[in-house]
């Protein structure tokens, strides 16, 4: 995809889905790669694959929730390429539960990850983006940003706090005439391995949840949405919708109100049984 040529790019959870993904197609756009993920075994077939196109990368293994292992790491990455225009906060995890039965370390587990890791990603590396005169932030929420559903509520809020941050970035660096863009990505059902890899409450079948995620509601390659992601990010878009579903459900959203909780939830109730 033209416009990624040259680009220094950071993307954090790299080693499986949209991550992997992304990290494999920006090289072979022509960008410089940095790739990390707690999974090493993942992140070394990224890396790999990655060596296979012929394009510069740098593996590291990197936990999102340690702030000063990201700061080290960003600054890291600077000394290697020598700039840092991309970063792409994709790293997440999934957890299904009410609140009634999510003890608070399942919360605190899925904020850390899924909106702090977002937050640690987005402060280490901006002022790296801003040195470089062609700076971007990309930050991975969900359609779950948009929407709430029940048995969800942790990922939900994490999720929302990822849209939050990032639209207010957006405008910030506009105001500041800073020469950094900022896009939020809400994928819709991708198929990834985040249901499988999901922790529940008590009492609650991942096997099951996440057999019904896939065939029901996963609709979406990695591939293509890292396709669909890249080409926002070229097209400066503050928000990118992945998948027809997203994009259904967002209109629904839209169109109704506060009238979706009614009838999502319901809906919810059918497609995923046992998930609250």
């Amino acid at each position: 995809m033209e416009g990624f040529a040259g680009k220094v790019a950071v993307v954090t959870g790299a080693g499986s889905g949209i991550g992997q993904a992304l990290a494999i197609e920006l090289a072979r756009s022509g960008a410089k790669v940095a790739i990390s993920d707690v999974n090493t075994d993942g992140l070394a077939v990224t890396e790999q694959r990655i060596k296979a196109i012929g394009a510069p990368v740098k593996a590291d293994r990197l936990d999102v929730t340690e702030r000063e292992a990201f700061e080290l790491y960003a600054d890291a990455v600077k000394a290697h390429f020598g700039k840092v225009n991309q970063i792409y906060n994709n790293a997440g995890i999934a957890f299904a539960g009410d609140v009634e039965v999510s003890g608070f370390k399942d919360i605190e587990r899925v904020m850390d990850v899924d909106f702090w890791g977002v937050v640690n990603g987005t402060k280490v590396f901006l002022p790296h983006l801003i040195e470089s005169g062609d700076g971007h932030v990309i930050n991975v929420s969900s359609i779950f940003g948009i929407f709430s559903v029940p048995g969800q509520a942790a990922y939900n809020a994490a999720k929302f706090a990822v849209r939050g941050f990032t639209e207010a970035l957006r405008q910030e660096m506009a105001l500041a005439k800073h020469p950094v863009k900022v896009t939020t990505i809400h994928p819709g059902g991708i198929k990834t391995g985040i249901a499988r890899n999901m922790t529940a409450a008590e009492g609650i079948d991942v096997d099951e949840l996440a057999k019904t995620f896939d065939k029901k509601l996963a609709s979406t390659s990695p591939e293509k949405a890292a396709q669909i992601i890249m080409d926002g990010v070229r097209k400066n878009k503050a928000r990118v919708l992945i998948g027809n579903d997203a994009k259904a459900l967002d209109f629904i959203v839209r169109l109704t109100g506060s009238g979706y909780q009614k009838l999502f939830s319901g809906v919810i109730a059918k497609a995923l049984p046992g998930s609250h």
